[in-house]
């Protein structure tokens, strides 16, 4: 789990002077300390917070008579709508990301409109709530003086255009520099890394392309660097250029057919409807508040558990995946769903300041039920992790477990030890529920129809 200070701050939290997010006997607050008591009453009578959460732009909250964390900084305490699951910049897809981006582009043009402007552009100010992008960091606003530059310029490039242009015209694995660098892609190495003929294209190249350069010209000096004046009009000149740079950036899987990406080989129509009607069933006995499903491939039976109003994040490896899903969520308004990127052999770290300030994947649990369908064989034979370490990930972060044995037999198995020796001698229905059930409690087991696989419902011991 994630790491606490002794004063209660949440260890995301800790940088802004201006204040901090705590927990007290589980709920989640907000305190704002004296220092930003201005810019928090200005965003509040000015009528920007009514405008931007009537718009589901931005967390609403409440204020609260609640006594705060650190009474001689305090100003007031405030508790915000709470995310169910945090997720983070490198976990997103392309479209989750230019979303991202663009929400946070259209709360700075609200905010201008009433006399304040964003101080920073961070995509962890972003999360994914209710099926859209929201800005969730109420402290993030301050009064706008005119003249005055966009402090977050630098930031946003390298939260948001930085990455997005790398993952559109180079690829789109690099979307997951994010992880390595928690301020955001650095200019001088996306300038770099991007292709020359993204030199033709004005906003990238005055934004990235440009924008590196002065930054290495200025790095070199010792001088102080006088902020040049912007007009406001400029200033929405540069969000207008911003915008149209992302809208510009666009991704799509070479060589795949979207509309058939979701193929179940290895059953037949019935099968598949059989495999459906007994994860339903299995939801509603163990009656989960909320559900991972690891491997989730564009959804399919991740909306089986959103669909009945149950908080559900469908994780997979495949970009595309996560792509197809987010568009259909998109299509749908679809509330109850976030699809996300994850490796589940190297899933999200603790990274930051000690390893703490955004949560690792097992820190974000533990949830009420994990999905591990049509999964077992890539782990077990593909990533030789055995039948007892899944078995004890599992339990690390779950109560109930609906997990699907493919046994030897099957097509996809069988396609796994097509190229390599089978030394798996131990991958059988036996050993599985024999390692699985130290940890586990077998609560049903179905064989699924017009196939050789089993589905299990198990609850943690």
């Amino acid at each position: 789990m994630a790491m606490k200070s002794e004063s209660g701050v949440l260890p995301s939290s800790f940088r802004d002077p201006g204040g901090f997010l705590f927990r007290r006997d589980g709920v989640l607050y907000r305190q704002i300390n004296d220092a930003c008591r201005e810019d928090y009453d200005c965003l509040m009578q000015s009528g920007l917070y009514e405008k931007l959460v009537s718009r589901q732009a931005l967390i609403p909250h409440k204020e609260v008579d609640v006594p705060p964390e650190q009474p001689e900084n305090a100003y007031i305490v405030i508790q915000p709508e709470e995310i169910p699951f945090v997720s983070y910049p490198y976990e997103w897809s392309f479209g989750q990301l230019k979303e991202a981006a663009q929400v946070t582009l259209d709360v700075e043009r609200i905010a201008l409109e009433h006399g304040m402007t964003l101080k920073d552009a961070s995509a962890y100010n972003i999360q994914f709530h209710k099926g859209r992008a929201l800005f969730i960091d109420t402290l993030s606003f301050e009064r706008y003086r005119e003249g005055d530059p966009w402090v977050a310029y630098r930031q946003f490039c390298q939260h948001f255009l930085a990455p997005l242009a790398l993952m559109a015209h180079r690829d789109i694995r690099l979307g997951q520099l994010l992880r390595v660098y928690i301020d955001g892609v650095p200019l001088d190495l996306a300038s770099s890394l991007l292709p020359g003929r993204t030199r033709l294209k004005p906003g990238l190249a005055m934004h990235i392309h440009m924008h590196a350069k002065s930054q290495a010209k200025h790095a070199d000096t010792h001088e102080t660097i006088e902020r040049p004046k912007l007009a406001r009009n400029a200033l929405l000149g540069l969000l207008d250029s911003l915008s149209n740079a992302v809208k510009g950036l666009s991704w799509q899987p070479a060589g795949t057919e979207w509309a058939d990406y979701y193929t179940e080989t290895n059953y037949s129509a019935a099968g598949l409807e059989h495999k459906k009607k007994l994860v339903g069933e299995f939801l509603d006995l163990a009656r989960p508040r909320s559900v991972w499903d690891l491997g989730a491939n564009v959804g399919v039976f991740s909306r089986l558990a959103s669909e009945r109003g149950i908080p559900t994040v469908a994780f997979d490896i495949d970009p595309a995946c996560v792509e197809l899903n987010t568009l259909d969520i998109r299509k749908n308004n679809e509330q109850n769903l976030l699809p996300l990127l994850l490796d589940l052999t190297n899933p999200s770290p603790g990274i930051g300041w000690q390893n703490a300030e955004r949560d690792s994947l097992i820190g974000r649990g533990p949830v009420d039920m994990v999905f591990a369908l049509a999964l077992i064989h890539h782990l077990a034979i593909s990533n030789n992790v055995p039948f007892e370490r899944i078995a004890g990930f599992f339990a690390d972060i779950t109560d109930y477990l609906v997990i699907e044995f493919v046994p030897k037999e099957d097509s996809q198995v069988r396609k796994l030890l097509a190229n390599r020796e089978d030394v798996f001698v131990g991958y059988s229905q036996d050993v599985f529920e024999e390692r699985f059930g130290e940890l586990f409690t077998i609560i049903r087991k179905e064989p699924i129809q017009d196939s050789a696989r089993v589905l299990y419902l198990m609850k943690s011991k």
